[in-house]
């Protein structure tokens, strides 16, 4: 197969790893700079130029879309879709999981667990959001963070009161979750490659922090799944309609509930930490998977 993997950064260990492995498999590979792409938006002839020169076409493209560059990102995706080549995360599932809240709203509406979250603009009553969702501690997060940025831990009812009121005086959206205590500052990360977990770990976070992030000084060790959290990993991708994806749990005591479920998941962790070759297994689901107009999108919405 030809694949071409989006990425900024091609000496970054995700994308390395993914190119050298299908190389390994026989296929032939390209890293392309998905902001250097423009797309030549042709009526019946949809095409994607780079450097000055019409790309081939590909057989698959592996997205690895940074947060930041989501709406271009998923705009040279969606073009890739609308000439037929398979993507292993589609342009609307990639947009659909980057938006907090209406991946919570859609992972809420199938009965996945989740934390008791809150949203709003302009609440009349702070305290009435802060309490709604159990009261202090609670989490705070902004709409648009990643990596554990724009996440704050407010102990009090009265902090989180402050906290909130600062953020929306900023005009920051956010969200106000429950704080999971019995989870210990420890989360998992179960990767979901084909509708299976192939791999997971539990990220413990660091002395004195309760993100575990591993960005953030948080280890990493292999862990043994419950079928309810299996379940819960699978049916959050099923839900986003991602093939590939990251799906972050915590587990409290009502069950496993998601915190997110990432479309462009680091593989390092996760590698390093279970020892199993995830790359390989992600080439192996697109030599099974990869057809022709496949995209159940085909490039729309």
């Amino acid at each position: 197969m030809k694949i071409a993997i989006l990425s900024r950064g091609p000496s970054l260990y995700s994308t390395s790893r993914l190119k050298e492995s299908a190389e390994a498999r026989g296929h032939e590979v390209d890293v392309i700079d998905t902001l250097h792409c423009y797309m030549d938006i042709t009526s019946s002839k949809p095409t994607v130029r780079y450097h000055g020169k019409e790309l081939p076409k590909y057989d698959a493209i592996i997205p690895r879309i940074g947060a930041s560059i989501t709406f271009y990102g998923t705009s040279v995706v969606r073009q890739f879709e609308m000439m037929g080549t398979f993507s292993i995360n589609e342009s609307v599932a990639i947009s659909r999981s980057r938006d907090k809240l209406r991946s919570l709203q859609l992972l809420s509406r199938k009965g996945i667990g989740l934390p008791r979250t809150g949203f709003a603009s302009k609440p009349d009553k702070v305290g009435d959001l802060i309490k709604n969702v159990g009261g202090a501690p609670v989490v705070i997060k902004l709409l648009e963070g990643t990596q554990g940025i724009g996440v704050v831990l407010a102990e009090t009812n009265k902090a989180a009161e402050s906290i909130v009121e600062a953020f929306m005086g900023l005009k920051a959206n956010i969200l106000v979750q429950e704080y999971i205590k019995e989870a210990g500052g420890a989360d998992i990360r179960c990767l979901v490659v084909g509708g299976k977990v192939i791999a997971a770990m539990k990220r413990q976070a660091a002395a004195g922090e309760f993100r575990s992030n591993l960005h953030r000084g948080g280890s990493a060790e292999v862990v043994k799944l419950s079928p309810a959290e299996r379940k819960t990993a699978v049916d959050a991708a099923k839900v986003m309609g991602l093939h590939m994806c990251g799906v972050d749990i915590l587990r409290s005591n009502s069950g496993p509930v998601v915190m997110e479920v990432n479309s462009s998941p680091g593989l390092e962790g996760i590698e390093v930490a279970t020892g199993k070759d995830v790359a390989t297994m992600v080439v192996e689901f697109l030599e099974k998977t990869a057809k022709p107009n496949k995209n159940k999108t085909k490039g729309k919405g």
